[in-house]
C-alpha cells in the first residue's frame, strides 16, 4: 500500500524558511517523477515543483530562486525548501507522485500540509 506522508509545514513570517518533507512509502521514488502541488483558498491546486531522475528538478515561475526540491534516495523522502517566503506563498502544500507506463498515469497524493507566511 502506497502512502506520501507530509510534515514540516506552519506558520512563518514574511521573509522566513520552512522545509517540507515527503516520506514515501510502498514506491521508490526515483522511479516516480516526485512534484509538490500546493492549494489557495478558493484557488485551483498549482504544481509548484517537481524533480525525476530523467528530467531533474524543475519550478514554476512564481518561486523559481527561492524553493529548491531535493530527494534523499536513502531514506526515500523528497523535500521542499522554502525560503524567503511571501504571504501568496499560503495554502496546504500536497505531496504527489506520478508515473506513466505508456498507457495510463498512476498518480498518488498526500494527506497535505498547511504552510502560512504572515506578513
Amino acid at each position: 500500500q502506497v502512502q506520501l506522508v507530509e510534515s514540516g509545514g506552519g506558520m512563518v513570517e514574511s521573509g522566513g524558511s520552512l522545509r517540507l518533507s515527503c516520506a514515501a512509502h510502498g514506491l521508490t521514488i526515483t522511479n516516480w517523477d516526485m512534484r509538490w502541488f500546493r492549494q489557495a483558498p478558493g484557488k485551483e491546486r498549482e504544481l509548484v515543483a517537481s524533480i525525476s531522475t530523467y528530467r531533474g528538478a524543475d519550478y514554476t515561475e512564481a518561486v523559481r530562486g527561492r524553493f529548491t526540491i531535493s530527494r534523499d534516495t536513502v531514506l526515500n523522502t523528497v523535500s521542499l525548501q522554502m525560503n524567503s517566503l511571501k504571504p501568496e506563498d499560503t495554502a496546504v502544500y500536497y505531496c504527489n507522485a506520478e508515473s506513466y507506463n505508456g498507457m495510463y498515469t498512476t498518480h498518488y497524493w498526500g494527506q497535505g500540509t498547511q504552510v502560512t507566511v504572515s506578513s
